[in-house]
């Protein structure tokens, strides 16, 4: 893959079976910003966001037809080495979901895969996505604990130091705190601004406030099409088309 992490979508249809749930999806994305996806329940976000790693592969009779192009190369192609786009394109879901194992091992899960064998090395892995995760000097003393101890604030933190660990250049993150309390989010949010330094975010969010607090650039979904896409403070202060001002107004979804 390039060095070059932009992400372009050109004319994505995504069909489950004869259900088209994603139409002609065309989209830019730059690196190193926060894109949120928002729109109501069931409009494709997170459909969407699962096709920037091949998540779909994994589902019976999905189709995807067009393009997307991360860096220079087509996803889709015959030929991808998915297991190295899910390296470099990390995921973390809306509940989290550590291993039921302890938080050391979590983290050196993808490290071991790729080949770090080295202890020192797995060492150095570890407190490097802790402290990225803005998690080490709340686990550093417990690294041998169980993951399944920790809050769930915590357990998604680790769930993004995981995901580091991997050495992505995106990360997806498909709600990663609807299932938190205010605090944890907060936390959360601080992270993803000071994440996309190094790495370009993408979350699907229902808080269309998490959405202006964080995110460069929006795209509003509506059954399967993105109705607009522009700078969130373009988007949420003047919305060019009127499904997106119902929607942002609270007047439907």
């Amino acid at each position: 893959m390039d060095s070059k992490f932009n992400i372009t979508v050109r004319n994505c249809d995504l069909y489950y079976s004869e259900f088209q749930a994603l139409k002609d999806v065309n989209m830019d994305i730059d690196e190193h910003e926060v894109t949120a996806f928002i729109g109501p329940s069931g409009c494709g976000k997170s459909t969407f966001i699962k096709t920037l790693n091949r998540m779909n592969d994994l589902i019976e009779d999905c189709r995807i037809t067009g393009e997307i192009i991360i860096g220079e190369q087509d996803i889709y192609e015959k030929g991808t080495d998915v297991t190295m786009l899910r390296k470099n394109v990390g995921m973390v879901f809306q509940k989290p979901n550590p291993f039921p194992m302890t938080i050391y091992d979590n983290i050196a899960f993808a490290p071991r895969t790729f080949g770090i064998k080295k202890k020192a090395e797995l060492d150095e892995v570890v407190e490097r996505s802790l402290r990225q995760a803005g998690l080490w000097d709340e686990v550093r003393d417990r690294l041998r604990k169980n993951a399944m101890g920790l809050s769930g604030g915590q357990q998604q933190r680790l769930c993004i130091a995981r995901a580091l660990a991997a050495e992505p250049k995106i990360l997806l993150m498909d709600e990663p705190t609807s299932a938190l309390d205010p605090i944890s989010t907060g936390k959360i949010e601080e992270l993803m601004i000071e994440l996309k330094k190094e790495y370009t975010i993408i979350i699907v969010t229902h808080n269309m406030q998490q959405a202006t607090r964080i995110s460069d650039k929006t795209a509003f979904f509506l059954l399967g099409e993105v109705i607009e896409y522009a700078t969130t403070q373009e988007l949420f202060s003047n919305p060019k088309d009127k499904r997106t001002e119902s929607y942002i107004t609270g007047r439907f979804g």
